[in-house]
């Protein structure tokens, strides 16, 4: 297997770049996610790995080699596409053997490799079967199959659940993490889906409009987001985020005062703080708690509860916050649309930010293994 590394790359489609200055350091046998909104660069950057697009600037190295002008079938690299890209009128065997065929590999080669395949993916049953009597999640398998077989050093998936119904979406994506632990190879994963990003990667690389936003493991960038756009965009439902004055600062804590003119302390690192400051605190929907449990209390007005049997989530009309306020309850909760609701802020769980969307350090140490 082998490591990836991206130096200042990018890439531009005549005056338009889509990924900009682009440094990242992939280790051997890692699972790295890349996440982000459509259009943010994703599926480009591993296209550039593949080698099915140029880089306009900078250099991209596999295993030690510089890789920029050697081409795709040289750079020891699978792909698995969105799109299965399945022969209909060749049978599995066929279709997983496609490319060592075309290669002239040895026969007992190609028997073995795709037997080998097979029963990691538990086709072996299936092989003597033609794609359109699967099902959709057998045919992910198939694709995925075809790329085992030719034994690349780097596995690059894109997108290749978003096809699927959500509940064969889990089952693949339990399966694609095995598939990682038992071949301990290097993968890199594209997905719009954050959720897929936080239970699959051991590192996650947040895009943003064809920057990296942040690089980290799952954990870390859930508790510790760098910045606004990674706080929203990670975690489901999104970070709840209300505006704040800052009346005093010091060292490890800083003092801030909501819209309802209640104050708390945060232990946030007050270096770039100042008084008089004008910020955005931040809390996760399920980081609120019951008003006995807080360190200061809310008040707003239900719009809409959506029941969802092992948790409630309220969406609150909150002074100060530009959006709707979500609460987050593991339970059912019994409120209707239009009743006040009290909620709780704990003060250790909250995120501060400047008015840019960059963050303060946060000084509560989170669970982060």
């Amino acid at each position: 297997m082998a490591t990836v590394t991206l130096n200042n790359v990018c890439k531009a489609y005549d005056d338009i770049l889509i990924s900009k200055n682009v440094d990242l350091e992939i280790n051997d046998g890692e699972f790295v996610v890349f996440v982000g909104p459509s259009g943010c660069g994703k599926s480009t950057l591993l296209r550039c790995i593949a080698g099915l697009e140029d880089i306009t600037s900078g250099d991209l190295f596999i295993g030690g080699k510089r890789m920029n002008d050697i081409e795709p079938s040289k750079r020891g690299v699978g792909m698995v596409f969105q799109s299965y890209a399945l022969y209909p009128h060749l049978d599995l065997t066929d279709n997983m053997s496609f490319g060592l065929k075309l290669a002239k590999a040895d026969k007992q080669l190609i028997k073995d490799r795709v037997a080998h395949a097979a029963d990691i993916l538990q086709l072996t049953p299936l092989l003597d079967r033609k794609p359109k009597s699967l099902s959709g999640g057998q045919r992910q398998r198939v694709a995925i199959g075809r790329t085992l077989v030719s034994q690349p050093e780097v596995f690059l998936l894109d997108e290749p659940l978003s096809n699927l119904d959500a509940a064969l979406r889990v089952k693949m994506r339990i399966e694609l993490a095995k598939l990682h632990k038992q071949l301990g190879c290097t993968m890199i994963y594209v997905t719009h889906d954050q959720v897929e990003a936080m239970t699959m990667a051991d590192k996650i690389v947040v895009l943003d409009g064809g920057n990296v936003a942040q690089v980290g493991a799952p954990l870390d960038i859930y508790h510790y987001p760098q910045n606004i756009f990674v706080a929203g965009f990670i975690g489901s439902p999104k970070m709840n985020f209300i505006n704040v004055h800052i009346q005093t600062v010091e060292a490890l804590r800083v003092e801030v005062l909501l819209p309802n003119c209640q104050s708390t302390w945060l232990p946030i690192d007050g270096e770039t703080v100042n008084a008089g400051d004008e910020m955005i605190l931040g809390i996760r929907p399920e980081h609120l708690v019951s008003v006995e449990n807080a360190d200061i209390v809310i008040t707003g007005e239900t719009i809409v509860v959506e029941k969802l049997g092992n948790e409630t989530q309220v969406y609150l009309n909150i002074e100060g916050s530009d959006e709707d306020v979500i609460y987050r309850v593991a339970d059912t909760l019994s409120i209707d649309a239009g009743e006040k609701l009290d909620i709780g802020i704990p003060a250790h769980r909250c995120h501060l930010f400047h008015k840019d969307g960059q963050a303060c350090q946060r000084l509560y140490k989170e669970t982060t293994s």
